[in-house]
């Protein structure tokens, strides 16, 4: 047990690391009412996520520490559908409906996209 939660902790050490570095970046080049820097993180960790489970296949016992590692530690700590939602009552508050209901649909249309796509890939 205690392996699993090193393996889940470190993994989402990294994962959150990578969600700093990526709202940094994008605050960096873009100053709008879109929460651009969340929204790349959920559509990127989809797309992560789609591929590691494309590439680490229906046998979880075989792959149990790496999908640990990379799936619930990584993808866990990188993607922020808590702040998602933080957000949202952000722009409900402030009377951003037309970015609220944007934000949402293409938040959702696009990660599962995304997550097909990286499961496309791996086959």
């Amino acid at each position: 047990m205690m392996k699993q939660l090193l393996l889940v902790g470190f993994g989402g050490g990294l994962g959150s690391i990578f969600r700093y570095l990526t709202s940094i970046l994008t605050a960096k080049y873009y100053t709008n009412t879109f929460p651009l820097a969340t929204f790349i993180t959920n559509v990127l960790g989809c797309f992560i996520i789609g591929l590691l489970i494309g590439s680490f296949g229906q046998n979880i016992s075989s792959n149990q520490n790496l999908r640990l590692l990379f799936i619930t530690g990584f993808c866990g700590g990188y993607t922020t559908f808590s702040t998602f939602a933080a957000e949202n009552i952000s722009l409900l508050q402030n009377n951003n409906y037309l970015t609220l209901i944007a934000y949402t649909l293409a938040s959702i249309v696009v990660g599962f996209l995304a997550v097909g796509l990286g499961l496309v890939i791996t086959k």
